[in-house]
């Protein structure tokens, strides 16, 4: 593979260091090779400036120093620095744990009190034996170890997660591990907290999210675990959880009828209830979408099948004609339909018992939840993209639920906040109901 596989790159930052070297190379891939030849110190990232092609291997990385911004640089660190986990025995770890299971503080491999070590950086140079930092310099069994600080005793182990507990599966929806930083290096916010970034990820609103302390979690199907950072001027981004090695289990073959709202539906129908063909999944053509199969591994996005990846009240489709999208029509898995295709009354029936309003809609109580120009609600307990205050708990008589379009401050007719950063609020694809097509 490419020597760059193994480093985090971050655009436009900089970082303070004290051990360093400069060279000259063409590119960031001769970078990262000065980087792995070096006999100065420990390389742990480097730094790359466009500009100058001027190059800079360092002993420390974002998690050790200060971090700044700078236009021109590129910063690389090496991924097996930045793991505060073990896989396996450990002998490769190179975290940042620094005492033992019992809380004692680790002794400094170089010196030579209270213990007189047998493994110390001189004698084992590619070891990783830094400042008093838990390793496994002589591959032992029971995983990385220190010389402690007590003088009564010698070594002991230190206690360090296994990886696969800090490694995710598909898009991180089940992660649980404890990783609290971004890919940028900035801390997270803690879930419960509304400083400096208001939100509605809470565990009232989310409880089966798991939403514990500052850890990075997925709990709305984005491509990877994230968190709401501590930086104003950052409200959210990515976290670099490295990818499981094993395979996640097989739950059968998926389901082949509607249970709920359809998550798990793996059957091959693939055609929308108004009868429009599907798209296929790994083409953007007629319509552009973000949902690409490899991307998404674990969502069933095969061929053109209905699926429903994102939550929505049941599986849906982008179709081959000038309608984005639409819902599919899958049998349930009790036995009664959903709806069919062709019958005459139905649509009328689903006009006017849910897609249409009386007066302002402040009455409204359907559940379409897409505006007039085809965007999908945001959630009404969400603060993500959009921070506002219409939650159910202010207006409790509102009926908020989901991401239903309704009225609950007198606007004209029915609207929503937009899952769309760039567009605040929509009024909602709905027609005023009238007496004549009630009639």
């Amino acid at each position: 593979g490419d020597i760059l596989d193994d480093y985090l790159r971050t655009d436009g930052v900089w970082i303070l260091t004290r051990n360093k070297q400069f060279y000259k190379t063409n590119n960031e891939k001769e970078c990262a090779e000065k980087c792995e030849a070096e006999r100065n110190f420990n390389c742990r990232a480097f730094l790359f400036t466009r500009k100058k092609l001027q190059c800079l291997t360092l002993a420390e990385n974002a998690k050790m120093t200060v971090m700044f911004n700078s236009a021109d640089a590129v910063l690389y660190e090496k991924k097996i620095y930045l793991l505060q986990c073990k896989k396996g025995i450990g002998k490769d770890y190179r975290g940042m744990e620094a005492k033992t299971r019992r809380g004692i503080p680790c002794q400094k491999w170089a010196e030579k009190t209270p213990h007189n070590p047998n493994y110390t950086p001189e004698k084992h140079p590619s070891a990783g034996l830094d400042e008093n930092y838990c390793r496994n310099p002589d591959g032992d069994e029971s995983g990385p170890w220190c010389y402690t600080t007590d003088p009564a005793t010698r070594f002991d182990y230190c206690n360090i997660p296994e990886c696969e507990s800090q490694c995710m599966q598909c898009n991180g929806e089940d992660y649980h591990g404890e990783v609290s930083r971004t890919e940028s290096g900035l801390e997270c916010q803690r879930w419960d907290a509304q400083e400096p970034h208001m939100h509605g990820f809470t565990l009232k609103h989310f409880p089966e999210k798991d939403l514990k302390m500052n850890y990075c979690r997925n709990p709305d199907g984005e491509l990877r675990p994230w968190c709401f950072t501590t930086s104003r001027t950052k409200r959210w981004e990515y976290c670099n959880i490295p990818r499981c090695t094993t395979h996640p289990p097989v739950s059968g073959l998926g389901s082949q009828c509607l249970s709920g709202k359809g998550e798990d539906y793996r059957g091959r129908i693939a055609i929308t209830e108004s009868g429009n063909a599907c798209q296929h999944w790994n083409t953007q053509f007629p319509h552009r979408h973000s949902w690409i199969p490899d991307r998404y591994p674990c969502k069933g996005l095969e061929e053109n099948y209905c699926r429903n990846p994102d939550g929505e009240k049941r599986p849906w489709c982008y179709t081959t004609s000038s309608v984005r999208w639409e819902y599919c029509a899958i049998p349930h898995c009790d036995g009664t339909e959903q709806g069919i295709v062709g019958m005459s009354n139905a649509p009328v029936q689903v006009s006017l018992s849910e897609e249409c309003y009386r007066g302002k809609g402040q009455s409204y109580r359907g559940t379409t939840s897409i505006t007039a120009s085809g965007k999908k609600c945001q959630a009404w307990n969400s603060m993500f993209p959009h921070r506002h205050e219409k939650t159910p708990d202010r207006f409790p008589n509102a009926d908020l639920r989901d991401n239903y379009c309704r009225n609950p401050d007198g606007h004209n007719s029915p609207w929503c906040f937009t899952t769309d950063p760039s567009m605040t609020w929509e009024y909602c694809n709905l027609k005023r109901c009238d007496d004549h097509t009630q009639e």
